[in-house]
């Protein structure tokens, strides 16, 4: 039996949302700025499925991914269909040219073994990682933002 675990982090961005949306809602760019993502591609028959490459410690994770719900500027929301088990939203929050980022992911690991090496150490280890994984973004928009201006 697995256990879901859920870790949320957020981070707030000096660009305005539209810049934000089109980052994030262009998922083969994700590797840019998530570390632990090697590839994620869109699969070419169906748009809302794509392909995604983790690598960590030496270990490789592969999954299916589908989108469950767009709202644009609002929410990106996914579960897993195939290969690792896990779900989740990004979330984006106008602020008046800054943008709020919040990420929710959750995961599925084995019972107990799983629950007590979340509560030891993989929680802060995702959680840190996905934090440090939004300040990336945080750096990289704002690159983009500052090579689009005149």
């Amino acid at each position: 039996m697995s256990e879901w675990l859920e870790h949320s982090v957020q981070v707030e961005v000096e660009v305005p949302i539209e810049l934000v949306w089109g980052l994030w809602s262009d998922l083969e760019q994700m590797p840019k700025w998530m570390k632990w993502i090697d590839s994620v591609t869109i699969t070419a028959d169906n748009p809302e499925i794509s392909l995604w490459k983790l690598s960590t410690g030496g270990l490789d994770f592969t999954w299916k991914s589908r989108i469950t719900k767009i709202i644009p500027y609002q929410i990106i929301q996914w579960e897993s269909v195939d290969g690792l088990p896990n779900q989740g939203a990004i979330r984006f929050y106008d602020r008046h040219n800054n943008s709020i980022v919040k990420m929710t992911v959750s995961y599925a690991i084995p019972g107990l073994i799983g629950k007590l090496m979340d509560n030891l150490f993989l929680g802060k280890v995702v959680e840190s990682t996905i934090q440090a994984d939004l300040e990336r973004f945080k750096v990289y928009a704002l690159n983009v933002q500052d090579m689009s201006l005149p």
